[in-house]
């Protein structure tokens, strides 16, 4: 699903990925962990074709984003990568249901197939009721659900986290975190988070270590919570 091979990337003197390589399965939710300056953030954003590396490809879903030009490397985004942040990044003017359709109005969907598949994301989410609310006028916990969503309407290969209950209390945390779990279990999709939450790290399929700009080899853990794939 994800091959990362000899990843690179340096800002000005500063050398962020010294290295990496990675596969990632169709269906895994993997967690990516490890202390502040490690690269974690730069490495999924290459993922996620937000930044390009300075050396290495990067496939996902069987294309090498890593050269794609920039206008198919856009649509490609918008169609194969949903992204949720830490801070839920909805449209304040726009309601809930405006927000989720966004992203499919971009891919060219028609309003009735974008509204529909809206209609649906809000229903798993158990937000029905919350459709027409304004982001001010939602919890929290709605608003990254909100977000979740938006990120699934074009039905995306991958989603990509960053830190994604940093911002919750422990009760949202645990809700979004079992989401995760329940999405891919009903619509298949790849889950990659970034995270510094112990508990989110334990409980994915496999979490991946890093340390100064690399991964760290499972010989070398001193993180409990990190696991060897199956």
């Amino acid at each position: 699903m994800i091959d990362i091979k000899g990843i690179k990337k340096s800002f000005g003197s500063l050398e962020v990925l010294k290295g990496i390589d990675l596969h990632i399965n169709r269906g895994e939710v993997v967690s990516i962990v490890g202390p502040s300056g490690a690269g974690k953030t730069t490495l999924l954003q290459i993922i996620g074709t937000l930044d390009k590396p300075d050396a290495g490809t990067v496939y996902v879903d069987s294309v090498d984003v890593t050269s794609l030009s920039q206008r198919k490397l856009s649509d490609f985004r918008n169609r194969h990568i949903g992204f949720v942040f830490q801070f839920h990044q909805l449209l304040p003017e726009f309601t809930a249901i405006e927000n989720i359709m966004i992203p499919a109005y971009i891919a060219g969907t028609s309003n009735k197939a974008s509204r529909q598949r809206a209609e649906e994301l809000l229903r798993f989410m158990g937000l029905s009721d919350r459709a027409n609310h304004k982001p001010n006028e939602l919890s929290g916990g709605e608003k990254q659900r909100v977000a979740v969503a938006r990120a699934l309407v074009n039905n995306p290969a991958v989603i990509l986290a960053d830190e994604p209950s940093g911002s919750l209390d422990s009760k949202n945390k645990e809700e979004l975190h079992q989401l995760f779990f329940d999405l891919r279990d009903k619509f298949g999709q790849t889950f990659v988070i970034v995270t510094h939450d112990e508990h989110l790290a334990s409980i994915t399929d496999r979490t991946i270590q890093m340390r100064d700009g690399l991964l760290v080899l499972p010989e070398d853990y001193t993180n409990e919570a990190v696991t060897q794939p199956q």
